[in-house]
Parts: C-alpha cells; sequence; structure tokens
C-alpha cells in the first residue's frame, strides 16, 4: 500500500498485496454459498446412504442456514473485540474441521452437528471480510471495486454451488462435497497472515454472552418459524417459534441500551446511509427470496426440470448479475448510488411484469427473460449495499455493521419466503381443479400443494391423472403471477426508498473530495459506548499495511479517508 498525502487528505491506494488478500477471501465468501446450494443435490445420496428421513433431511439442509442467521452478529462484534482477521482464521480452522466430520459422518445426527458447525464458522466469514476489506481499500474508488468482486464472488457460488455438488457426485460419494472446502480454507490459514492485515476495534470491551444468547433467541426461532410457515404452512411449531423470536428481539434491544459496550450498537441504525441501506437491502432479499422459491419450484413441477438443469438454466440471470453489478459499481464513481438502485429497481419492476406473461405449457424462455431482467435490475442494490453500509459506519463498528448488513439479508430472505410462498399457495388452492372420484385422502394432497398434486397424477391413471396435472400445473403458474404482481409493488416502493434515503449520498468517487460528514456518520454524539475521546483508530497490524502503528479513519457518507 503507498503511503497516504497528509497534507492533502487523500486516502492511502491498495498495492499488490492487498488485491492478493482479496481473492483469497473471494474464496471462503464463495465457499460458504456453495455450501448452501450443493446440499440441494446431495440430499437423495445422503437419504439413500445414511437412511434419513423426510424431517431429518430438512434439518441437514437448513440447519447451516440458520446457524449461519443465528451467529453472524456475535461473529461481527467478536471480530471488532478481538481482531477480524484472528475471527476469519479461526473460523477457516473449525470449517475445515468439520467438513472433514460432515464428509464421514456415519450417522444422521451427526452430519446435522456437523452442518451445524459449519454454519457457526461460516457466520465469521461475512462480517469480517467486509470490515477487513473496508481497512484495506481506504480509497473509495478501489473499494468499490473491491466490494463489487467481493459481491460477485457469493454470486459465483450460487453459480457454482449446483454445477459442481453434480459434477463431484457424479463421481465420487457425497461426502465429496464437503471436501471442497479443505484446499480452500486451507489456502487461507495459509495466506491470510501474510497478505491481510489484522484491524480491531483498540478501545471494546469484553463480549456479553447473555446478549449473545438474546440474540440467538430473537434470530433463530424467527428464521425457523419463516421457513417452516413457507414449507408446512400454518401450524403450532412454527408459531410458537415466531413467539419466541418475538419476545425475545425486545428483550435483546432492551439490553443493548443499558450496556456500555454492547453487542449491537444500536445508534448504528442513527446513520442516514446505513439504516436506509439496511431498509433497501432486506427489501430486497424479501423480494428475492419469495421469487426465487416460486420460480425454481416452477421450474421443477411446471415445466419438469432436474436440480441441476434448473442450476444451469439460472447461470444466465446470475452470470447477468455480476456483469452488470459491477458496472454500476464503476458508474457509482460519477452517478449518486440512489439514482442507480433507483433505476434498477424500476427495471426489476418491469421484469416481474414479465413473469405475468408466464404460461404453464412453453412459459421457460418467458420466466428466464423476465428475471434476467430482476437480476440485472437487482444488482446495482447487491453491489452497492455493502459499500454503503461499510462506509457509513464508524471504523470501530466495522464488523457489527457487516453482520448487520448480512443478518438484513438472511432475515428477508426468510420473510420473502414465507410471505411470497404462501401468497402462492393460497393462490394454488383455491384455483386448483381435483377430479371428483379421487378419494378422500388423495384429492386433500393434491390440494395441498403442487408437488401433492404432481405426485397424486401419477398414482390417478387415464385422462382424470392428466386433468389433475394441467390444473394443478396452471394453479402454481397463477401463484407465480401473483407473487411476481407483489414483488413488482415492492420494487418500486425500494425505487422510492432509495431516492427519500441515499439522494444525499454523493457518487463514490466524489467522497475524497467531500470529505468527511461526521455528522450523518455519528448522529447525537456517536454510537453508545464510543464517546468524544473514541476516534475511530483502527489497530492494524504490520501485514500490507505500509509500516506500523495504528491509522486515524474517518469516514464520510460516501467513503473513507485516512488521515
Amino acid at each position: 500500500m503507498t503511503t497516504a498525502d497528509v497534507s492533502s487528505g487523500a486516502p492511502a491506494r491498495a498495492g499488490w498485496r492487498q488485491w492478493a488478500g482479496l481473492a483469497v477471501m473471494c474464496l471462503p465468501t464463495m465457499l460458504t454459498t456453495v455450501d448452501i446450494t450443493v446440499m440441494f443435490l446431495a440430499l437423495p445420496h445422503v437419504s439413500a446412504d445414511l437412511g434419513a428421513s423426510g424431517v431429518e433431511q430438512l434439518w441437514i439442509s437448513d440447519v447451516y442456514g440458520f446457524m449461519i442467521a443465528g451467529f453472524l452478529v456475535t461473529m461481527g462484534t467478536l471480530g471488532d473485540r478481538i481482531g477480524r482477521r484472528r475471527v476469519l482464521l479461526a473460523g477457516a480452522a473449525v470449517f475445515v474441521a468439520a467438513s472433514l466430520l460432515a464428509a464421514w459422518s456415519t450417522s444422521t445426527a451427526m452430519l446435522i452437528g456437523a452442518r451445524a458447525l459449519l454454519g457457526v464458522a461460516g457466520a465469521t466469514v461475512a462480517p469480517s471480510v467486509l470490515a477487513l476489506i473496508r481497512d484495506m481499500f481506504p480509497d473509495p474508488r478501489q473499494m468499490g471495486t473491491a466490494m463489487g468482486v467481493w459481491g460477485s464472488s457469493i454470486m459465483a457460488g450460487v453459480i457454482l454451488g449446483p454445477v459442481v455438488g453434480g459434477l463431484l457426485l457424479g463421481a465420487f460419494p457425497w461426502g465429496s462435497i464437503f471436501l471442497m472446502a479443505v484446499p480452500v480454507m486451507g489456502l487461507l490459514l495459509l495466506t491470510a497472515p501474510f497478505l491481510v492485515p489484522e484491524s480491531r476495534d483498540p478501545g471494546a470491551g469484553r463480549l456479553d454472552w447473555v446478549s449473545v444468547l438474546l440474540s440467538l433467541g430473537a434470530v433463530l426461532p424467527l428464521v425457523y418459524g419463516l421457513k417452516e410457515l413457507a414449507r408446512n404452512g400454518w401450524a403450532l411449531p412454527p408459531v410458537a417459534a415466531i413467539l419466541l423470536g418475538a419476545v425475545c428481539a425486545p428483550v435483546f434491544v432492551r439490553r443493548q441500551r443499558a450496556l456500555a459496550d454492547p453487542l449491537l450498537d444500536l445508534r448504528l441504525f442513527g446513520v442516514r446511509a446505513l439504516s436506509g441501506t439496511m431498509s433497501l437491502s432486506l427489501m430486497f432479499a424479501f423480494v428475492m427470496g419469495g421469487t426465487g422459491l416460486v420460480a425454481t419450484l416452477f421450474l421443477q413441477l411446471v415445466q419438469g426440470l432436474t436440480p441441476f438443469d434448473v442450476a444451469l438454466w439460472m447461470v444466465v440471470p446470475a452470470l447477468t448479475m455480476i456483469v452488470v453489478g459491477n458496472v454500476a459499481g464503476a458508474a457509482a464513481r460519477a452517478v449518486r448510488p440512489a439514482y442507480l438502485i433507483a433505476g434498477g429497481a424500476v427495471l426489476a419492476a418491469a421484469g416481474m411484469v414479465v413473469l405475468t406473461r408466464v404460461d404453464a405449457v412453453g412459459g421457460l424462455p418467458v420466466l428466464i427473460a423476465g428475471l434476467v431482467m430482476v437480476y440485472a435490475g437487482g444488482s446495482p442494490i447487491t453491489v452497492l449495499s455493502p459499500l454503503l453500509v461499510m462506509t457509513s459506519a464508524p471504523p470501530e463498528r466495522a464488523g457489527s455493521a457487516g453482520s448487520l448488513q448480512s443478518t438484513g439479508s438472511e432475515f428477508g430472505t426468510a420473510l420473502g419466503v414465507a410471505v411470497l410462498g404462501l401468497a402462492a399457495t393460497a393462490v394454488y388452492r383455491a384455483h386448483v381443479v381435483v377430479p371428483a372420484g379421487l378419494p378422500a385422502g388423495t384429492a386433500a394432497t393434491a390440494r395441498e400443494s403442487l408437488s401433492g398434486a404432481v405426485l397424486t397424477a401419477q398414482q390417478v391413471p387415464g385422462r382424470a391423472g392428466a386433468e389433475l396435472l394441467a390444473s394443478a400445473r396452471d394453479a402454481f403458474t397463477g401463484g407465480l403471477h401473483v407473487t411476481a404482481l407483489i414483488a413488482a409493488v415492492v420494487f418500486l416502493g425500494l425505487a422510492a426508498v432509495a431516492l427519500a434515503g441515499l439522494r444525499h449520498v454523493p457518487p463514490t468517487g466524489a467522497a475524497q473530495a467531500a470529505g468527511p460528514q461526521e455528522a450523518d456518520a455519528h448522529p447525537a454524539g456517536g454510537p453508545a459506548g464510543t464517546g468524544p475521546e473514541k476516534t475511530g483508530r483502527v489497530e492494524t497490524g504490520p501485514a500490507g499495511t505500509g509500516g506500523p502503528g495504528p491509522a486515524r479513519a474517518s469516514e464520510g457518507s460516501g467513503g473513507v479517508s485516512v488521515r
């Protein structure tokens, strides 16, 4: 890293070591995404080998995401306290051990436990990497590029998960999908101490374990309950879980307000750019989670594609998001992020309108065309939201800010899956026509869900089975249309929120010239527990920092400058 121009206040520019460190950190980011999607292909193999029941299969696939969502806040704050690189490397080591445990599991309980441990380790990645990127790339232009590369690694994981998983499962036992982690995390463990600088808040206090338990009690039941509602409809266990989360959440908030050094600094939400971006991220995750679920079910159960075929078709919109997202990141240097996000949201809303024209028969090309528009329109928020969150948060709270960004996305996705999934199911049940004469139990199964109707149609011979299948597919396509209309309205609302909440944020390229804007960055006298004596100093190690000793950082609404 070159030395900053002290007289002009120009930020230091990253060198080859920082870019190499970014590449090394993008690999585990990609891997944690791959581990979410690859399990869907492996479940039939796991079930055949270990004899997993239907409930056990659900836990094998879901517990990883549950644990990531639950531990993001804790891991982000822990990185602020003991060091972000240290937390990242500890998570990598645990990830390797848990992957080996999962690969050679001899029972479903062993595999579920290993997947839970993988989720805890995976929760260290996003908040630590986001905070480290902020420290390694203080120049606003370079930070924007780095955030774009990091966001692309997430989408690459979405693309590669089913593809790589399909190739591995075709040639090796199912345990091979977990062994991918060994070389990836091993490379991080070997190279990060030399390429990635350590950083933390030197004035941070001790971790409050009561707050950790309360955060888990708030997040885990809520995410679990929402997903179960989407999967099985209204039932006592998911409703009870949501109520438990709703009880723990206000208790957690009350405790954070009372602590001098809280687990989650609630005054971060007083940063206008950060709170506005968080709202946008949650709305976007809501739409993409719900429509992604309905579109995937449409491709499999209406169009008759295999999960591997679905993954290949989804490569097209995913690649579009990567390309357009990086273009948006570059454009944000000259154009205010609010305008890029709002314009993209309008394009995504138009794509949702296209999805309302999808037919049950031969609707694949229209569906993919609509999704390309949606992914292209949503790409600015995927690239710019992490950048806006990290550059608007105080440096000493970078890990907490990164965890908020990721937790908001996880919660938004779960909420979207539940709400839009239930909407699609309600439309399906209202319009499916079950032929007369079927046994009551069989008819109830067909009315319950499209998957139930597909199984029932296979058991009903002749014309009745064909009519049931055609009616069920038409009814589910109607559900897709309704969810797309809801999503279009949400995208238009997202555009309005972007213009109202982020219009004051300058282009990222103008952040250096604009200078720090302390009033927006530190509302109400600064975050809880910081006080006037906290200057935002970030402790950095020697790796790639350009010299020993701390660097004092102050942020504006659009970037970070090192003084």
